[in-house]
């Protein structure tokens, strides 16, 4: 199989066929999502400067330990999470080209992102099966009304803008597949 040392793969090998739609999708996932819901909101859960997961480090140059924006929210069809979000920018970049991230609010970061032609996709896709044994599949899985899956598809690609990267993570939840 095709796998890095951090476990996410460039290809979702063994994704089932529902979710592959949604895994490969170029597109905004916000906008999809949009066209399949009537009540779509986004709602932040997190966002303060931390410390980046140990597998996001090297994909967008930080240091171990540095300072990063972390940014996390649930996207919402009506009542139900279908996908949990998670950004991570180097604190100096808040100062550049990223620096009015930090006020989105309840905005969803990938309308801005389709919506800016400076800002580029770095790389493909990556993909990943999160357990209980990642941090983010525990902040994904606490807003769940049903049992907690096994595992939960991810994906994630870098951005950048004026050269300065900022990494997204989009959690895929159970109810995705009910859109």
């Amino acid at each position: 199989m095709l796998r890095s040392i951090s476990g996410w793969s460039p290809i979702p090998v063994s994704a089932p066929p529902e979710l592959r739609w949604w895994l490969l999708n170029q597109s905004s996932l916000t906008d999809l999502i949009k066209q399949r819901c009537d009540r779509f909101r986004v709602e932040p859960t997190f966002q303060s400067l931390a410390a980046a997961c140990h597998d996001e480090i090297t994909t967008i140059n930080l240091r171990r330990n540095e300072a990063a924006l972390i940014r996390e929210v649930y996207l919402y069809c009506g009542n139900r999470p279908v996908v949990y979000a998670h950004s991570v920018i180097a604190r100096k970049h808040l100062r550049g080209a990223w620096r009015g991230l930090s006020r989105l609010g309840n905005q969803s970061l990938g309308s801005l992102l389709f919506s800016n032609p400076l800002i580029k996709q770095q790389d493909r896709f990556s993909f990943r099966q999160l357990n209980d044994h990642h941090l983010l599949y525990h902040r994904a899985c606490q807003r769940l009304l049903t049992t907690k899956p096994s595992r939960l598809w991810a994906r994630r690609r870098p951005f950048s803008l004026y050269g300065q990267p900022i990494l997204v993570t989009e959690i895929f939840l159970p109810a995705i597949l009910e859109l």
